[in-house]
């Protein structure tokens, strides 16, 4: 295995408790704004006449939006001086698609509108990642990380409950006046992250105690490292096996227990959920302690083990008790890939571009995943498909397993 990296001892930056609180909250209320924006979309548009081909097509074009957006966005991230800003964009954008959504469901205003959304959506996330980095800077950014997604899966459940109450009670149309109006906390507890604890180098992937006028590092010059190429391969691998296994899930046990799917669809979503919020900042801490190979060998580990248990499992309620290995999957890359991203962007300036890169990946496999797996389950059947997708999930492990180095530095290891 190869040897971990070797940087000097960085300095520590000292945020205020009141910078960090607020970063959670925002990180809370962005996923409370972001989940308007999932399967309630297809649900609203359908209530107001749309055709499911119509629907699609949207649907279809933002998903490309958001694929080819994801370098354009961390270059721009990378680029600016202020993230907060970027931030503050980023979400004042997606509320605004949300009250076009809302107000004017004509087809070229909602496609306006969607592609806001996904053009946002290629920035915001970056940008949180940036503005974390900046605030903690790398000796700490593992527990940040977890944080960071431990609030995200309690806003995202929560939010996904509170609106579907909405739409339930008021109207689908309800669920994007939420959105919108959630503007408003989410820009209040921004602006109280105090902009001068985000060191802009850090920020951006560079290490203050090397500043130099080396220029920042360029595209090509990312994809010429060696480790970075074997964990975008990684990546892409992981979601080509992952995205297609809840989908395929809830078409069988649609054919299996018709009456009972939506409820234990909605347990197999919210149950992972419990896990990432619970286990998050855990895996953060441990990057520090053990490094981060060991993590990942066993996030990867648990989708191929999720993959054969579906093409077996027949008792629905034990589906759901198999399905708790996606939060354990989801907790770990939550933290693991924009921290495995940090370590090897260390000093180029480029943390948020390698993020845009990392994600094009992960977004490819995503795309790929569900005509792969349904061609498998229309060809030989569903647990066949199953089966086929935690081949890819082995392919994967094996990669992380036998090629990926560890990417913690030496300077930061904890002795336990």
């Amino acid at each position: 295995m190869a040897s971990v990296t070797e940087f000097p001892p960085p300095s520590s930056p000292h945020p205020s408790r009141r910078s960090l609180k607020r970063l959670d909250w925002f990180v809370f209320l962005v996923a409370d704004v972001q989940t308007g924006f999932g399967p309630f979309v297809a649900v609203y548009l359908t209530s107001q006449k749309w055709t499911q081909v119509e629907i699609g097509l949207v649907l279809t074009i933002a998903g490309l939006v958001s694929l080819l957006g994801q370098i354009p966005g961390g270059a721009l991230v990378d680029t600016v001086r202020s993230e907060r800003v970027v931030a503050a964009v980023a979400v004042t954008m997606i509320a605004t698609s949300a009250l076009i959504y809302a107000t004017w469901p004509i087809f070229p205003a909602v496609l306006a509108a969607a592609t806001l959304q996904a053009a946002a959506s290629c920035i915001l996330g970056p940008a949180i990642a940036a503005i974390s980095l900046g605030l903690v800077g790398h000796a700490a950014i593992g527990e940040r990380f977890g944080r960071n997604a431990r609030f995200a899966s309690i806003g995202a459940g929560l939010s996904a409950a509170v609106m579907g109450g909405f739409g339930f009670f008021f109207s689908p149309q309800a669920v994007f006046f939420v959105t919108a109006a959630l503007l408003l906390p989410t820009l209040l507890v921004l602006r109280g992250i105090a902009p001068g604890e985000i060191d802009a180098e850090r920020a951006h992937g560079n290490l203050p105690e090397l500043r130099t006028n080396r220029p920042r590092a360029d595209l090509r010059s990312l994809l010429g490292k060696r480790p970075l190429l074997i964990f975008g391969s990684c990546i892409l691998l992981f979601h080509l096996a992952n995205a297609a296994m809840l989908p395929l899930m809830g078409s069988v046990l649609t054919t299996r227990s018709s009456q009972w799917a939506t409820v234990l669809i909605g347990a197999c979503m919210v149950g992972p959920q419990i896990v990432v919020a619970l286990f998050s900042p855990w895996v953060g801490r441990q990057a520090q302690r053990i490094g981060r190979k060991p993590l990942l060998v066993a996030g990867f580990a648990a989708l191929p083990l999720r993959g054969f248990l579906l093409a077996t499992v027949r008792d629905p309620s034990l589906v759901v008790a198999v399905q708790l290995l996606d939060g354990l999957t989801a907790a770990v890359l939550a933290v693991m890939v924009p921290l495995t991203i940090a370590d090897l962007t260390r000093g180029t300036g480029r943390f948020n571009l390698t993020q845009g890169v990392v994600g094009t990946m992960m977004g490819l496999g995503a795309a790929i995943s569900p005509t792969f797996a349904g061609y498998l389950s229309d060809t030989f059947g569903s647990p066949v498909a199953f089966i086929g997708l935690a081949g890819v999930a082995l392919l994967a492990l094996a990669m992380v397993w036998f090629l990926m180095p560890e990417t913690r530095p030496k300077a930061e290891a904890i002795i336990p």
